[in-house]
Protein backbone atom coordinates (compact mmCIF):
# COMPACT_ATOMS: atom_id res chain seq x y z
CA UNK A 1 0.00 0.00 0.00
CA UNK A 2 1.36 3.14 -1.06
CA UNK A 3 1.25 6.16 2.05
CA UNK A 4 0.29 9.24 0.18
CA UNK A 5 1.21 12.35 -0.76
CA UNK A 6 4.17 11.68 -2.97
CA UNK A 7 7.80 13.47 -2.94
CA UNK A 8 9.82 13.78 -5.61
CA UNK A 9 13.44 14.94 -5.78
CA UNK A 10 15.08 15.98 -8.70
CA UNK A 11 18.35 17.11 -9.84
CA UNK A 12 20.29 17.41 -12.61
CA UNK A 13 23.99 18.68 -13.57
CA UNK A 14 26.19 19.48 -16.69
CA UNK A 15 30.13 19.76 -15.86
CA UNK A 16 31.52 22.56 -17.55
CA UNK A 17 28.09 23.74 -18.28
CA UNK A 18 27.27 22.92 -21.09
CA UNK A 19 28.89 19.86 -21.17
CA UNK A 20 27.83 15.96 -20.57
CA UNK A 21 25.02 16.30 -18.75
CA UNK A 22 22.29 13.77 -16.52
CA UNK A 23 19.18 14.17 -14.29
CA UNK A 24 18.08 11.86 -12.13
CA UNK A 25 14.96 11.58 -9.54
CA UNK A 26 13.71 9.76 -6.60
CA UNK A 27 9.76 9.33 -5.85
CA UNK A 28 9.10 9.01 -1.95
CA UNK A 29 5.92 8.10 -0.35
CA UNK A 30 4.55 9.88 2.97
CA UNK A 31 6.93 7.38 4.98
CA UNK A 32 9.92 8.12 2.92
CA UNK A 33 9.67 4.61 1.32
CA UNK A 34 11.29 5.12 -2.18
CA UNK A 35 8.73 3.99 -4.72
CA UNK A 36 11.19 4.65 -7.73
CA UNK A 37 13.74 5.75 -8.69
CA UNK A 38 15.98 6.78 -11.99
CA UNK A 39 18.18 8.95 -14.08
CA UNK A 40 19.76 8.95 -17.65
CA UNK A 41 22.80 10.29 -19.65
CA UNK A 42 21.01 13.46 -21.60
CA UNK A 43 25.06 14.20 -23.78
CA UNK A 44 25.61 17.76 -24.14
CA UNK A 45 23.49 19.95 -22.21
CA UNK A 46 23.25 23.10 -19.73
CA UNK A 47 22.78 22.34 -16.30
CA UNK A 48 19.65 23.96 -16.81
CA UNK A 49 18.25 21.67 -19.24
CA UNK A 50 19.10 18.92 -17.21
CA UNK A 51 17.34 20.16 -14.52
CA UNK A 52 13.79 20.42 -16.00
CA UNK A 53 14.80 16.74 -17.59
CA UNK A 54 14.65 15.76 -13.99
CA UNK A 55 11.24 16.82 -13.60
CA UNK A 56 10.66 15.00 -16.72
CA UNK A 57 11.91 11.79 -15.91
CA UNK A 58 10.25 11.88 -12.87
CA UNK A 59 6.70 12.79 -14.18
CA UNK A 60 7.12 10.08 -16.31
CA UNK A 61 7.77 7.52 -13.65
CA UNK A 62 4.85 8.92 -11.36
CA UNK A 63 2.45 7.18 -13.70
CA UNK A 64 1.70 3.73 -11.90
CA UNK A 65 1.47 5.42 -8.93
CA UNK A 66 -1.39 8.27 -9.65
CA UNK A 67 -5.06 7.08 -9.28
CA UNK A 68 -6.42 6.71 -12.85
CA UNK A 69 -9.89 8.85 -11.80
CA UNK A 70 -9.51 12.05 -13.82
CA UNK A 71 -11.92 13.53 -10.91
CA UNK A 72 -9.37 13.16 -8.32
CA UNK A 73 -6.82 15.90 -7.51
CA UNK A 74 -3.62 14.43 -7.10
CA UNK A 75 -1.08 16.16 -4.84
CA UNK A 76 2.83 15.67 -5.50
CA UNK A 77 5.57 17.53 -4.14
CA UNK A 78 8.63 18.14 -6.14
CA UNK A 79 11.96 19.01 -4.36
CA UNK A 80 15.11 20.59 -6.17
CA UNK A 81 18.00 22.22 -5.16
CA UNK A 82 17.91 24.73 -8.29
CA UNK A 83 16.11 27.76 -7.64
CA UNK A 84 15.56 28.86 -10.81
CA UNK A 85 13.54 25.95 -11.91
CA UNK A 86 11.35 26.18 -8.72
CA UNK A 87 10.38 29.50 -9.51
CA UNK A 88 10.21 29.25 -13.14
CA UNK A 89 8.05 25.73 -12.47
CA UNK A 90 6.09 27.90 -9.91
CA UNK A 91 5.33 31.22 -12.01
CA UNK A 92 7.62 33.27 -10.01
CA UNK A 93 10.11 33.95 -12.88
CA UNK A 94 10.01 34.50 -16.27
CA UNK A 95 11.23 32.42 -19.08
CA UNK A 96 13.22 33.85 -20.95
CA UNK A 97 15.41 31.44 -22.91
CA UNK A 98 13.42 29.66 -25.82
CA UNK A 99 14.37 25.94 -25.16
CA UNK A 100 13.76 25.94 -21.40
CA UNK A 101 10.07 27.67 -22.55
CA UNK A 102 9.79 24.54 -24.59
CA UNK A 103 11.18 22.27 -21.41
CA UNK A 104 8.08 24.07 -19.27
CA UNK A 105 5.85 22.90 -21.62
CA UNK A 106 6.70 19.61 -21.51
CA UNK A 107 6.70 19.81 -17.98
CA UNK A 108 2.96 21.46 -17.59
CA UNK A 109 1.49 19.07 -20.41
CA UNK A 110 2.45 16.34 -18.44
CA UNK A 111 1.04 17.55 -14.96
CA UNK A 112 -2.11 18.15 -16.65
CA UNK A 113 -2.15 14.61 -18.37
CA UNK A 114 -1.93 13.01 -14.85
CA UNK A 115 -4.32 15.23 -13.14
CA UNK A 116 -1.72 16.38 -10.56
CA UNK A 117 -1.30 19.41 -8.70
CA UNK A 118 2.29 19.96 -7.63
CA UNK A 119 3.96 21.96 -5.23
CA UNK A 120 7.62 23.03 -5.87
CA UNK A 121 9.99 23.70 -3.27
CA UNK A 122 13.68 24.83 -3.20
CA UNK A 123 15.66 23.03 -0.78
CA UNK A 124 20.04 23.01 0.34
CA UNK A 125 21.63 21.22 -1.81
CA UNK A 126 22.50 18.97 1.00
CA UNK A 127 18.91 17.81 1.65
CA UNK A 128 19.23 16.77 -2.21
CA UNK A 129 21.93 14.36 -1.20
CA UNK A 130 20.80 11.38 -2.87
CA UNK A 131 19.67 12.87 -6.45
CA UNK A 132 22.69 14.47 -6.36
CA UNK A 133 24.47 11.41 -5.49
CA UNK A 134 22.51 9.53 -8.27
CA UNK A 135 23.26 12.26 -11.25
CA UNK A 136 26.63 11.86 -10.33
CA UNK A 137 27.03 8.19 -10.39
CA UNK A 138 25.07 9.01 -14.00
CA UNK A 139 28.08 11.23 -15.01
CA UNK A 140 30.67 8.94 -13.79
CA UNK A 141 29.53 6.08 -16.17
CA UNK A 142 27.63 7.54 -18.61
CA UNK A 143 26.45 4.14 -19.97
CA UNK A 144 24.88 3.33 -16.80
Amino acid sequence: MINYPLSVYTDGAARSNPGPAAAAFLIYDATRVILEQGGRFLGHQTNNEAEYQGVILALDALTPFVPESPQTVFTVNFYSDSQLIVNQLAGRFKIKQPHLKDLVLIVHQKIQFLHLTPTFTAIPRTQNAAADALVNRILDQPSL
